[in-house]
């Protein structure tokens, strides 16, 4: 009913809005969605804090009292990219560029939160990538850095790195060194090292393909020589003679006009007069 205009609600309609009211509320703050690739840390305002003991709440929809509350961590493997100034063995100062891929261990998620917090990446992991950057680098000169043990390089610094996060509930997949900066003047002389050592290499080359070369080409003549000195060793007067009177009788069966005259020869070989 009206009065004065104005409208009046019914009095047993009133608790009941506020019933309503508080009965949203209660469900809002009482259910939580976990996003693919996310888990959830439950924090019990009444219960000991936060839950180590449990697995992390997956993905889904989840319904929690609502005095409670669930910290969601994102549990995919992310990417940490560093830029980073260190020194060499011999103090000089270089620039690395490196990835970190990364992901929280996913059982350890309530030990995470508890010991180290959601901002895990800057407290634990850049440190410990750049601690063992700075270890690593040192162990090498820049001769190192820019040639052949850059893999070796990118080993140690993983392995280093991982040996911390190991113990601070995170799970280092991969670190990949993608550029190292020298100072201008250092690159440049290790340029100009690695072409005179590169035209030494050609030259050396050069002289080892000669001498095979030439010892092959004296291993033959030698070979031929031998071959020449027996085959002259071999050939008796009879032997001549007999290969004579065997090139005769194939002559004399040749159709082409000739005159043969038996035992005019020197030795006696036959000598073999005409046209073709």
């Amino acid at each position: 009913m009206a009065n004065n205009g104005q409208l009046q609600l019914p009095k047993t309609l009133i608790p009941l809005i506020f019933v309503g009211f508080f009965v949203v509320l209660f469900i809002s703050k009482s259910t939580v969605t976990i996003d693919a690739g996310e888990a959830g840390v439950l924090w019990k305002r009444f219960d000991g804090g936060v839950v180590t003991d449990e697995v992390p709440l997956g993905e889904g929809f989840h319904i929690v009292a609502p005095w409670n509350e669930v910290i969601v961590y994102e549990v995919r493997q992310q990417e940490l990219f560093e830029k980073m100034k260190v020194l060499s063995s011999n103090g000089l100062e270089i620039q690395i560029d490196a990835s970190a891929w990364y992901e929280p261990v996913y059982n350890e998620l309530g030990h995470l939160h508890q010991s180290i917090g959601q901002n895990y990446l800057q407290r634990v992991i850049q440190p410990a990538i750049r601690s063992a950057a700075r270890s690593v680098i040192g162990r090498y000169t820049p001769d190192d850095l820019y040639s052949t043990k850059r893999d070796a390089i990118q080993i140690e610094i993983y392995e280093e790195t991982k040996k911390i996060l190991d113990k601070q509930y995170v799970q280092l997949n991969e670190v990949l060194v993608r550029d190292v900066t020298l100072p201008p003047t250092i690159k440049e002389a290790i340029e100009s090292k690695l072409k005179q050592e590169q035209s030494s290499l050609e030259y050396e080359f050069k002289l080892v393909t000669a001498a095979k070369e030439a010892e092959k080409v004296r291993i033959e003549a030698q070979g031929k020589a031998d071959a020449n000195r027996i085959l002259s060793a071999s050939l008796t007067d009879k032997i001549l003679q007999d290969k004579g009177i065997e090139a005769t009788l194939e002559l004399s069966n040749s159709p082409n006009s000739k005159v043969i005259v038996i035992g005019s020869g020197k030795n006696g070989m036959p000598i073999i007069l005409g046209n073709q």
